[in-house]
């Protein structure tokens, strides 16, 4: 019975994690822009965005990475075994993490004032962590490595009409 409470806090722990995932590079995005604004309404708009991104960066993300951690080792170690889409799952994940870690360099450089990246490039990398859940979320429901394969096939034609809707995106805000 304690397995599917923690099972259930985990994936509650996972959906925080991922909102935190999908809302800090749009704040990056808007940051970046708000560069282009003329004073004091870049100031105004960058200091704003600066609040909520610590706020949503160590209020929600950090925290639901690190309990969607600690919770699915939990679950991990009470399941009692380890079958290979669990194998495949864990690397997921594990680069999940590395897409957290990057967000956080991001986040940690703006928050110096730094803008490395152009709004574009973010919208890109905003993509990034819809890929990972889309991954994550079919091998563990289809829980086959075979499928995964058709899955990851999909994926990548999932991200090639990503970066198409970016681009058209793009061109739109353009005009």
């Amino acid at each position: 019975m304690t397995f599917f409470y923690i099972k259930a806090l985990h994936i509650i722990f996972v959906v925080a994690w991922f909102a935190g995932l999908f809302y800090m590079p749009r704040l990056l995005i808007y940051f970046t822009e708000a560069a282009d604004q003329p004073e004091p309404a870049r100031q105004i708009l960058q200091t704003q965005l600066a609040i909520m991104q610590r706020r949503l960066w160590y209020g929600i993300t950090w925290p639901g990475a690190v309990l969607t951690l600690i919770l699915g080792l939990s679950t991990w170690y009470q399941y009692g075994s380890t079958p290979d889409w669990l194998i495949y799952k864990l690397i997921l994940v594990a680069g999940l993490y590395g897409y957290h870690i990057v967000c956080h360099l991001m986040f940690r450089q703006q928050q110096r004032g730094e803008l490395r990246y152009t709004s574009t490039q973010l919208r890109i990398w905003n993509e990034v962590a819809t890929l990972f859940l889309v991954s994550i979320v079919f091998l563990v429901v289809v829980k086959d490595a075979l499928s995964m394969l058709w899955g990851l096939v999909g994926l990548v034609a999932f991200a090639a009409l990503l970066m198409v809707g970016i681009r058209i995106y793009k061109r739109v805000r353009e005009k």
